[in-house]
């Protein structure tokens, strides 16, 4: 798969109540995630040329005008609220993996987005690998910015 939601598509999904942010916002996201789709991974790294796992998100977060301080993975789980039932496939929602390690942006039920160090960045299913890593989801406590 690849970065497969498209303006329009996330756009939808807003309307639909199926993003974590509003509809601009949101769009801005995804513009941002596939901007860096199959860029490469190193570790310590927030862009423009590589990236590592919290700054894939926190340089897509700023784009789509949702501004925090770059932080690790753990760190940011302990500054977010918890999502629970449907709230947690809602795309732009955080999913935390590998023990607070490893995190990512889910596009929906099925997967999420995130930098690998295999593949850079990249989509990647729920499903087989990653379900049995998944600490939680959660959503953060900022407030987009005008863009």
């Amino acid at each position: 798969k690849t970065a497969a939601t498209t303006a329009g598509n996330v756009g939808t999904m807003a309307a639909m109540g199926r993003t974590a942010y509003g509809a601009s916002t949101s769009i801005r996201l995804d513009n941002a995630i596939k901007a860096r789709y199959g860029i490469r991974y190193v570790y310590g790294t927030s862009g423009p040329n590589t990236y590592d796992c919290s700054g894939f998100v926190w340089s897509a977060f700023q784009e789509a005008g949702i501004d925090f301080t770059r932080v690790s993975a753990r760190t940011l789980w302990s500054q977010s609220t918890p999502v629970e039932g449907d709230e947690k496939f809602k795309f732009g929602t955080l999913v935390f993996l590998n023990d607070l390690g490893h995190m990512g942006i889910v596009a929906d039920e099925n997967g999420f987005y995130h930098a690998s160090s295999s593949k850079g960045i990249t989509y990647s299913p729920f499903k087989g690998y990653w379900s049995s890593r998944i600490v939680g989801f959660r959503k953060l406590n900022v407030e987009p910015t005008a863009k």
